[in-house]
């Protein structure tokens, strides 16, 4: 090296260094500067269900009514946030010296987490209200404290209430808790004063058997996904997930661990002897987390199809199970989540398949979640979550049209996970189906011939291609598939698709329940979502990253399961897979996607944190379009789905153009609202611009589009030199 050149090496070393040794010695700065004066307070805005309301008011809940492990939320000063962030940059730039320099959480604590003065003052406090301070997650972001409502009352200045909702009888604080304002500075809010739980992204196929326009149906089993994202040449080559772990976010067990191991041996996956299940319930320090069984409801399904199609991507791998149970103040999920992150040897890739939409989530608990995935990503994990099963309505789920406007899942939309979205096959619409499928199923029921041209997944009566398909001119208005009676009798009446959209409410408080607006911000752009083609210049973060097939059978094609829980839905694992429960939604494709990083772990050698750095840079050079087809020989990573959109039927005048005037009992299920649900949701009221169409590039309907994993996998070193 010339002399010339070492001193401004030497620059560089300082220029990218510095932030970082500040940061060790700003990151433990008190933010809380003023004494604890409990008579002046600081109100904690964003953090009332839309639920807690007087038409669903029981009355208050009984003082000593326990609510237990509930969770304070810490926060930085702007300062201290935007060099954790510069930080995380580095940690996947291969020119820094800080590249793929983990922590673990106690590092993470330590050198980015609170300072141990405001936590002190904070366990202060709490004490001295009544409350049990459980403990401090090793984060220092969040406090884990217990107490009863009477005390929530008095220290938190909110009533507890028992509501009635849809038949469901919930607990909930009736107003924004508020708190002195001398720990302001420091604190983002209280997770969850609720027992309102986030809802799974799986959506049930309702009949077994059955043909669609006079085509025969075919079920996606692993041997087909194998072939469809050319996974077949790395598991003959020894890369299958040896050696990695994955772990499902769930507040159930499984409803029959034999379902998995029937799964495995019926579809070929068992010959991969390295293949494990475990079912962990990982609990703090003060024993928060406890082992949920089998809840009713049904959410054993997704801890089900969970573990299954993560291990049919990944069949080498080894799968935990990580659940624990749901409290009168937190999802069991969280709890799994922030325990497992926070252990001395936490896995190195994690997928959740719950939701709930940023404007309903409220900011405290958005907070929550932005922060336990950033210290995930410090740590080398990577963070996969479905994206959604709403379209670009995620504040309708469950409904059977759209009134809230355009709004995306807030466990989704965190620039430190990547927010995998849904496709369906196009074959059935294009009547190209014989040139993908064989008549015949191979020993493990695979019958997919090649890669498969995709569409967005989209179930809803407002989608332009199944308008199309099924004779209509237009999918809204009066003379439209939606107001149609073939639509309500196919079931097409629905907010169901795959998610995607601009973040809107991650930070702030909207002004009209579950809608964008007010003080609401979304997430900023994440430096790796900035420069690739057809991401928006909105200056949020925008969703998808990524999508996989998530078809329900509208189009012919569904996942098959092993789930016997006949009590909910569930069917016998015996005779023909055809006969099995069958199911679809962003809930499959978020654990395939987390395998598929799984096989990319193990062929680096080493874990990626936040593969976002590397799947848009990808992207940029090695996409093809996937009307196309790709037997997966050639060297596109990403294929771009460019036909069809994710738009859903809508009423009111949220973001919905073309309603007519009939009612059809718009709203949630069970509800009785009084629009029309012959609308489109659109990014106009005044014009139809559907929301979201795809496009050439990355698109709001399928971002990057979906994969092929051996491209993938063998691409990376590029990017990263590994």
């Amino acid at each position: 090296m010339s002399s010339r050149i070492l001193p401004t090496f030497a620059v560089v070393v300082c220029i990218v260094t510095f932030p970082f040794a500040l940061l060790s010695q700003t990151a433990r700065r008190p933010l809380i500067a003023q004494q604890v004066d409990n008579t002046r307070l600081h109100t904690l805005l964003g953090n009332t269900r839309p639920e807690a309301n007087a038409q669903n008011d029981l009355g208050a809940v009984p003082d000593d009514l326990p609510m237990e492990h509930m969770q304070l939320q810490l926060q930085r000063s702007a300062t201290q946030e935007q060099a954790v962030q510069q930080f995380i940059d580095q940690l996947h730039n291969p020119k820094s010296p800080n590249f793929h320099k983990w922590m673990t959480a106690q590092q993470f604590g330590q050198t980015y987490g609170t300072s141990q003065q405001d936590v002190n003052t904070i366990t202060l406090w709490l004490q001295s209200q009544g409350f049990t301070v459980d403990f401090v997650h090793p984060g220092r972001m969040t406090i884990d404290f217990s107490g009863n409502a009477g005390q929530v009352r008095q220290a938190l200045h909110t009533e507890i209430h028992y509501l009635s909702v849809n038949g469901a009888r919930h607990i909930a604080n009736m107003s924004d808790p508020q708190i002195p304002a001398a720990l302001a500075p420091a604190v983002a809010g209280v997770v969850s004063l609720h027992n309102f739980t986030p809802h799974a992204m799986k959506k049930s196929r309702p009949q077994y058997t059955y043909t669609y326009q006079g085509s025969p149906v075919q079920a996606v089993t692993p041997a087909d996904l194998a072939t469809i994202y050319n996974l077949t040449p790395l598991f003959s080559a020894g890369t299958t997930g040896m050696g990695q772990t994955i772990a499902v976010i769930e507040d159930s067990n499984l409803y029959n661990s034999a379902d998995w191991d029937t799964f495995r041996s019926t579809f070929g996956l068992s010959q991969y002897a390295s293949g494990s299940l475990t079912t962990l319930h990982p609990s703090g320090s003060a024993g928060n987390c406890q082992n949920p069984g089998v809840p009713s409801g049904g959410d054993d399904a997704e801890a089900t199809l969970d573990a299954e199609y993560a291990s049919a991507a990944a069949p080498g791998a080894s799968i935990v199970l990580a659940s624990c149970a749901d409290t009168r103040t937190n999802f069991g999920g969280m709890i799994a989540l922030q325990n497992l992150i926070g252990s001395a040897n936490p896995p190195s890739v994690i997928s959740i398949s719950y939701g709930q939409c940023e404007a309903e989530n409220g900011a405290a608990s958005n907070a929550a979640f932005s922060s336990v995935f950033q210290q995930a990503v410090a740590e080398g994990i990577s963070v996969f979550v479905a994206a959604g099963d709403e379209g670009a309505a995620s504040c309708d789920a469950g409904a059977t049209g759209a009134t809230h406007g355009i709004g995306v899942s807030a466990w989704a939309s965190t620039p430190y996970n990547v927010a995998v979205g849904g496709t369906d096959f196009g074959d059935t619409y294009a009547g190209t189906s014989s040139t993908y499928w064989s008549s015949t199923n191979s020993a493990t029921y695979g019958s997919a011939l090649s890669y498969i041209p995709e569409i967005p997944w989209d179930d809803s009566c407002a989608n332009g291609l199944l308008a199309s398909a099924l004779g209509f001119t237009a999918a809204y208005g009066a003379d439209g598939l939606c107001a149609s009676s073939a639509a309500k009798q196919d079931g097409l009446v629905e907010v169901e698709a795959g998610s995607g959209g601009p973040s809107g409410c991650a930070t702030g408080n909207p002004s009209a329940n579950g809608i964008v607006g007010g003080t609401c911000q979304g997430y900023a752009k994440p430096s790796w979502q900035s420069s690739l083609a057809g991401v928006p210049s909105d200056g949020v973060r925008d969703i998808p990253d990524v999508s996989l097939f998530a078809g329900t059978g509208v189009w012919g094609h569904y996942y098959v399961m092993c789930w016997s829980d006949t009590r909910n839905g569930g069917a016998p694992c015996s005779g023909d897979p055809s006969n099995w429960a069958g199911a679809g939604g962003t809930s499959f494709a978020s654990p395939i996607m987390a395998g598929i990083q799984a096989l990319v772990n193990q062929n680096t050698g080493s874990a990626q944190g936040n593969p976002n750095y590397v799947y848009y840079q990808l992207a940029a050079t090695a996409t093809c379009d996937s009307s196309n087809g790709d037997p997966g020989v050639s060297a596109c990573v990403f294929h771009n789905v460019t036909q069809g959109d994710i738009d859903v039927n809508c009423g009111g005048t949220q973001n919905c153009f073309g309603e007519t005037a009939a009612s059809t009992g718009i709203g949630r299920r069970g509800g009785n609202g009084q629009s029309s649900a012959n609308g489109a949701l659109s990014s106009s009221d005044k014009s139809y611009a559907p929301a979201f169409g795809t496009a050439t590039g990355w698109n709001f309907a399928s971002g990057i589009g979906s994969v092929n994993a051996f491209n993938l996998v063998n691409a990376w070193t590029a990017v990263t030199g590994q």
